[in-house]
This record gives C-alpha cells, structure tokens and sequence, in this order.
C-alpha cells in the first residue's frame, strides 16, 4: 500500500527516516565487501529506487560484477548474470517456445530466459551484436517480453545493470543511441587507490571473504521508488532541469557556444525524467523534504553524458560530454 506522505507531517518524518535507514543499510553491507567507490555504489542504488537501469564501464578487474552481486545479496533479490559474446542468441537472453509432450499430446511450452530476474548483470554487453543487444530494448522501457504472439510480465523490482570495457575495440558493437537512452545513469569505475588495493588484498585473499547479509527486500525498494516520487519540487528547481535539458541541443535558443560547435545532437526527455528521479533521492538520503538545485547538480552528468552526441568536431577534440554538461550547468 502506497503511503501519502503529504497528507501527515509525522508521517511523512517516519517514512523519510525509514527511507534514509535503509539506503544506509544496503551502502554500508555493500561496503564490506566492495572496497571504495562510494559513488559509483551510490548512484547505482539510486537508480534502483527510481526503477532505472545502469550502465558500468571500466576496465577488467576493478569488481563492476562484485558489485552487482553484492548489492543483490544485500537486497535479498534474485540475481542472474548473461556473459555477452559475439554468438549470443535474443533466445539465449528472452527464452523461447520449446515443443513438449503433456498428457500425450506435444504443445509448445515457453521456457522463460534468464532475463526474468530482479536484477539482470548483462556483463560487457557491447560484445554481443545489435541484434542481440537490441533483444533488451523492450525489457528495459516496458519491463515485460514478448515472444510470438504473447506477452510475458518481468517480475518486480526489475533492472539491468550491464557492464563494458572501455578500451578494448576488438570483437565489440557499439551501443546505439536507442539503447543508452534506456540507461539511467552511466557510470565508470576509476582505479583504486594505494590504500584501497591494499584493502581489497586483505579482503579477497584470505581464507574467509566478509559474509553480505539481507538488510532489505524487494518490496522495500519499491516502497522507497513510491515515496521519492513524493519528494515536491519547486518550479524553479524544475525549469532548472528542463533548461539543461534543453541546452544540450545545438539548435535551442540560447544554447552555450560550446554546445553549438561541438554536439549532434542533445539528451532526450528520458535524461529530464531521470535527474528528476534520481534529484529526489539525492534529496531524501540529504535529509531534506524538497529537491534543491544541488540535487540536481549532484545527479545531471551522470544522467546526461551518456545522452549526448558529439559532432565531427567534437570528436576530434576529444571533447567530454561531461565538460560540456558542466558548461551547460554554469550558463543557466
């Protein structure tokens, strides 16, 4: 049941401390085991309570799969991984009829794939071929799949949180822009620190690893989905978002001239929806019952780099779209 926060003021504080509690909860339990990368581990939670799906990128070895583990273990949800190679099927990802006998008469029975999860790792999913990739894009906007002429529900809470390797080209296809639209956030993993390897030796070649215990469950984030949606925000935070939003597009009135020489084509109203969403959690776990425009800033790059298409120019410079974000947030 779906608690109005707003009609009770003391309600509200319960609900807003349990809220902040249980994020606690699953960061600390995650932080047993992964060592650093507070805010990679952060925006990944917030975008699990917003309903999102993330996209991870850094190079071999730096725990992007421990991580998800982790946090599934810690949110007492079920967890399957799908290693993405070249050879990769939509059938090997979705499911498919298969033909069995049942009371003496074969009929075609669906098998269900491996995405009817909580959580989906789609591990270096830029190594399976668009065909494959593409096999997620309906998952992921409508969280159900369809196979022949029927329509199968995903469980709840759904997300996919995919991984790839951002420098080894070989062998890999691209995202398409249709694709990293559906992302939440991209996030990249930097290499630890002297004395986070350090840590992570201790932690990881010991005879015993640190034990992940449940502390949430799958209805917990969807309660804590429910009340962030709750979350008021001023018109001015709002037109905020809508102005950076509009921004990133070379051809809006008033675009950065930074905007205008070196971006395609700008983010889409899935990068306005997203800061929203992920604005109001950065709110809540602040301690504040109101969206400011530091949430916003806290939440924007990660939301909208991804999101942006460099020009040819662009390109050439080796611009960062998150300089750009960064250009933009300062104009407005």
């Amino acid at each position: 049941m779906t608690i109005n926060i707003l009609e009770n003021e003391q309600v509200a504080k319960t609900e807003i401390l349990k809220f902040c509690e249980n994020f606690e909860k699953v960061r600390n339990e995650t932080a047993k085991f992964i060592v650093g990368q507070q805010d990679v581990v952060e925006k990944v939670l917030i975008s699990i309570i917003c309903g999102g799906h993330v996209l991870i990128e850094g190079v071999p070895g730096l725990g992007k799969t421990a991580l998800v583990n982790t946090l599934a273990k810690a949110m007492n949800i079920e967890f399957k991984r799908v290693q993405f190679t070249p050879d990769l099927l939509p059938a090997d990802i979705l499911g498919t009829n298969i033909l069995v006998e049942k009371n003496g008469e074969k009929i075609f029975q669906f098998q269900k794939g491996p995405v009817f999860t909580n959580i989906l790792l789609a591990d270096e999913i830029n190594r399976a071929t668009p065909k494959t990739q593409s096999a997620l894009l309906q998952t992921m906007q409508e969280k159900c799949v369809t196979v022949a002429d029927h329509t199968y529900q995903l469980p709840k809470p759904f997300f996919v949180l995919a991984t790839q390797n951002p420098i080894e080209m070989d062998g890999t296809y691209s995202l398409p822009e249709a694709q990293l639209d559906r992302f939440f956030f991209k996030l990249n993993v930097s290499f630890p620190s002297h004395d986070e390897l350090s840590s992570i030796l201790d932690r990881t070649t010991g005879l015993s690893s640190p034990e992940i215990k449940n502390v949430i469950h799958g209805e917990d984030i969807l309660a804590m989905g429910d009340l962030a949606k709750q979350i008021p925000i001023d018109d001015t935070v709002k037109h905020i978002i809508v102005n950076l939003v509009r921004m990133t597009h070379p051809d809006s009135e008033g675009a950065p001239e930074v905007v205008k020489k070196y971006v395609r084509y700008g983010a889409s109203p899935r990068a306005a929806q997203s800061i929203l969403g992920a604005a109001r959690v950065n709110a809540l776990i602040s301690g504040r019952f109101h969206v400011s425009k530091d949430d916003v800033k806290a939440v924007a790059k990660d939301a909208l780099h991804h999101r942006i298409l460099l020009s040819f120019e662009g390109e050439a410079e080796k611009i960062s779209t998150k300089e750009i974000v960064s250009h933009i947030f300062e104009s407005i």
